[in-house]
């Protein structure tokens, strides 16, 4: 008789070591595939302003996509960091410079991809964004560049979305106090 020795869990030291957008998730490491030229600008659009940001009040840090964030401790369904393609963070720095930022983003942008944009990647979204409010995250955009709109979730109202369109002006209070950006220049 044979017994199957199930795989060690990933931990945040092998998320480390990989190279690419990566999270870990219930002790796997989930892969996420590269995206294409119009998300990629988008992504950058909002890290930009962001950073724009933080120079002009001196409060929190913006991160694009490459920043990963290890959770102080799993959620329940195993979940111990975050990737966000765009994010804000308002706390202590980490231990390590080099590492991770131990702790959650105050503001998250998931931005889809080519390849979001099913029911079955809505729900994934849905899933993500309880995440991160599970974590402590303040707010959430989920940034659809094919309907030109950035539905804003908030932890205080994690299921209806303010959604900004074309002419509006988004932001992401009361997690980034202040910060605005016009949904023109998002997709531009």
């Amino acid at each position: 008789m044979s017994i199957a020795i199930p795989p060690r869990p990933q931990t945040l030291a092998d998320l480390a070591g990989v190279e690419g957008k990566a999270e870990l998730v219930a002790g796997r490491i989930v892969r996420y595939m590269a995206t294409g030229r119009i998300p990629s600008r988008i992504s950058k659009r909002i890290t930009r302003s962001l950073d724009d940001h933080e120079i002009r009040t001196g409060l929190g840090e913006s991160f694009g996509d490459s920043l990963g964030y290890a959770l102080p401790q799993p959620l329940p369904n195993g979940r111990q960091s975050f990737q966000p393609d765009a994010s804000y963070y308002i706390g202590p720095a980490p231990y390590d410079e080099e590492s991770f930022v131990e702790g959650v983003p105050t503001f998250a942008a998931e931005v889809r991809s080519e390849h979001d944009y099913t029911p079955g990647k809505d729900r994934d979204y849905e899933a993500k964004r309880a995440d991160y409010f599970a974590a402590g995250t303040v707010v959430v955009w989920d940034v659809n560049y094919r309907a030109e709109t950035v539905s804003k979730y908030t932890a205080a109202d994690p299921l209806t979305p303010t959604v900004f369109r074309r002419g509006e002006v988004a932001d992401a209070e009361p997690a980034v106090p202040g910060w605005r950006l016009p949904v023109d220049d998002i997709f531009a």
